[in-house]
């Protein structure tokens, strides 16, 4: 069996204080992280995106499909689906039910109108902002004023400067 060293207690503890030290320091700079403004707008953004998850999918099942599905005959794209285990079955809830495989094409449909209604929402609001933007945005800073003349003085001291180095 391989003699193994035990280190000494004052080398642990001291591990253990830089340890401790550099889980403080990650601490503020996760603080420091977080406090950023693009970090708090982005949760914003999120949690909105998350309610307006819920607008859509409203909008799609209960505004848009039925009325398409009206127009198609009667069809719902929610029971759009092929079954790959061997059987038949009416519906997708009934063929989920019984464990069957099934390729949800009306699902990804669905899916497909949603992300384009989220997509077109997204643009207009990007459009908006950027509008506003033009709007509010400060005219640019005219170009600085030329700096003024020297006095007459320095223009005669730098004309005789010159005329003395020429002479050199």
């Amino acid at each position: 069996m391989p003699f193994h060293r035990i280190a000494p207690a004052r080398t642990v503890w001291q591990g253990r204080a830089q340890a401790q030290q550099t889980g403080v320091a990650m601490l503020q700079e996760f603080r420091a992280f977080i406090a950023r403004g693009n970090v708090i707008d982005l949760a914003v953004g999120i949690i909105i995106g998350a309610a307006f998850t819920a607008i859509v999918n409203s909008l799609v099942n209960d505004i848009i499909m039925p009325p398409v599905g009206v127009i198609l005959g009667g069809i719902d794209f929610s029971n759009f689906f092929i079954t790959l285990s061997k059987g038949s079955y009416p519906t997708l809830a009934e063929a989920q039910k019984a464990g069957a495989a099934t390729l949800n094409y009306g699902l990804f449909i669905n899916a497909v109108i949603k992300f384009l209604i989220v997509a077109w929402a997204v643009f207009l609001l990007v459009k908006q902002v950027n509008r506003l933007n033009l709007i509010t945005a400060p005219a640019p800073a005219p170009a600085p004023a030329p700096p003024p003349a020297p006095p007459r003085q320095e223009a005669l001291l730098e004309q005789i400067r010159d005329l003395l180095k020429a002479r050199a």
